[in-house]
């Protein structure tokens, strides 16, 4: 396939995750950070979100336990939403605020739907990003440069 076909792809495909909002504006300041001396930052900073998400919904599927420790949960939600925050997933981020307020609230019901919503969301921004990682590499294995995301719009 041809480099400008593969990079256009790659701006529409971007366009779509910022328009269906799973990256928000953070996503480009971390893209602003990655340079020639460290290529796979954002590959890096992004696994590392998910070793730890996957790691705080294993707490928080844990946590559902007849005498709920809302605390304990909302502790754990108030990590995964700074660290989503951190990587522009802002889906993720939005379902931890929600949830928050259910904790706060001792909604169980409220905090169930939402940890749901979050193994979800979370799985979808996971396929999304590696799809896009994909992309990337492919652009880069054809001799192509990454387009600049703050372009795109």
């Amino acid at each position: 396939m041809e480099v400008g076909l593969m990079q256009r792809q790659w701006v529409e495909y971007t366009k779509s995750l910022f328009l269906e909002d799973f990256l928000d504006s953070q996503f480009i300041e971390l893209q602003k950070l990655q340079d020639e001396g460290n290529p796979d930052f954002i590959v890096e900073v992004v696994s590392l979100f998910f070793e730890d998400s996957e790691r705080l919904l294993n707490d928080l599927t844990a946590a559902d336990q007849p005498d709920v420790d809302f605390q304990k949960i909302d502790g754990h939600v108030h990590q995964l939403k700074g660290s989503s925050s951190s990587i522009g997933a802002q889906r993720v981020k939005n379902v931890c605020i929600a949830m928050r307020s259910f904790c706060e609230e001792q909604n169980i019901d409220g905090c169930l739907r939402c940890l749901q919503q979050l193994k979800q969301e979370t799985c979808l921004v996971k396929n999304k990003l590696e799809n896009l990682f994909r992309m990337e590499q492919q652009i880069v294995a054809a001799g192509g440069s990454i387009p600049a995301t703050e372009l795109i719009f």
